[in-house]
């Protein structure tokens, strides 16, 4: 059984964005891209909703030979993931590897954790709270950014109680900040 991973760049506050929706405070150094690269590495698949399927598409074109290795890296790792965007409204998809489903199914996406070989990332404040709500994320990953931005976008959801383990921690050089949770259950 895969297990449902739920990551995100956070400001000190708590938010994925600000109230601008601007999140570019959180573009990773090369030490912490490297890092979310080898995190990412293991994932088959990325559940993802619709802004941040918008934001993330542009991994299937970089890769030229000027962009920086990390890049590069990255964009193997997105290429090779099969991609599922929540959308009722998107009409078709520009990357490879990727499906459009209609509408978010917590017991369709419960038999396909409970079927997967590789565990799979969600990302999305929106598809991730419905994951939460439904109890269906195992590990939240988080990238704490030493910043506050005064308000925007949470990475959890505001309606939910949930106990976690701190399993995993490390600094970064930049003041970035992994901490790795699994939710008890």
């Amino acid at each position: 059984m895969a297990a449902l991973v739920y990551s995100g760049l956070v400001s000190l506050d708590g938010c994925i964005a600000d109230s601008r929706g601007n999140f570019e405070w959180a573009a990773p150094g090369e030490e912490v891209h490297a890092f979310i690269n080898d995190l990412e590495r293991p994932y088959g698949t990325f559940l993802l909703g619709r802004r941040m399927y918008d934001v993330l598409q542009v991994w299937e074109s970089i890769g030229g030979s000027d962009e920086p290795e990390v890049m590069k890296d990255y964009a193997s790792i997105w290429r090779a993931a099969d991609k599922i965007v929540f959308s009722a409204q998107l009409a078709e998809v520009t990357t490879k590897r990727t499906r459009i489903e209609r509408r978010f199914d917590p017991n369709a996406i419960r038999t396909f954790i409970e079927t997967a070989d590789r565990d799979i990332s969600i990302g999305g404040a929106s598809l991730a709270a419905a994951a939460i709500r439904a109890g269906l994320v195992d590990e939240f990953h988080l990238l704490v950014f030493p910043l506050v931005v005064g308000g925007g976008t949470q990475f959890f959801p505001r309606d939910v109680d949930l106990k976690l383990d701190l399993v995993d921690e490390r600094r970064f050089a930049d003041g970035v900040v992994f901490l790795r949770y699994t939710a008890l259950r």
